[in-house]
């Protein structure tokens, strides 16, 4: 009998906690065509990525000074590797164009940011876009530099706290004016 109260007890505990964490999901096109955020209200909301992106370049044979990655050895060179968790949050900088974001998941440069925007191929959902998609890797720019991820960051997308974002909606508004009597 008192097990049977122990495990409800900490069901219910556990139930209550999943519910305070955050609600994500995926920024999509009609989700953005449907808000019409500003660049000022897009800078208030939290976005995170939806699965882990890789980032590597060749490290030059001369002295290098590495900051955000990492020096490994891939096929007998070294190899400068930046990785972006799943999960990981990240904040909105600019809009190059209207269906463009630049998100950057790590602070140290104003050039550290990735793009996104929206594929067809995956449901509209805001996507890592890269200037040219190969078989097996895309080309970035990253903090001044291009950088090659494989294609499986094709498809890491940008997701929402849905809580905090109709939070950031039923607080935006629009003055209708005033007419005199």
């Amino acid at each position: 009998m008192k097990i049977t109260k122990l495990l409800s007890f900490f069901a219910f505990a556990l139930l209550g906690l999943s519910s305070c964490g955050p609600n994500l999901s995926y920024l999509t096109e009609d989700l953005y065509a449907d808000n019409r955020w500003s660049d000022d209200e897009l800078k208030k909301i939290q976005f995170y990525v939806s699965q882990d992106i890789v980032l590597r370049r060749e490290a030059s044979s001369g002295v290098s000074k590495i900051e955000s990655g990492r020096i490994k050895v891939v096929d007998g060179k070294k190899v400068e590797e930046i990785v972006i968790r799943k999960g990981t949050p990240g904040v909105f900088l600019f809009r190059p164009q209207e269906n463009r974001f630049a998100v950057s998941f790590e602070s140290g440069g104003r050039d550290r940011y990735l793009m996104f925007g929206p594929n067809p191929q995956a449901r509209g959902r805001y996507v890592l876009l890269a200037s040219d998609w190969k078989r097996t890797q895309g080309l970035v720019s990253y903090d001044n530099a291009k950088y090659y991820t494989p294609t499986s960051s094709a498809y890491a997308a940008l997701m929402v706290d849905m809580k905090k974002v109709r939070r950031i909606a039923l607080r935006s508004r629009t003055a209708k004016g005033r007419s005199v009597d």
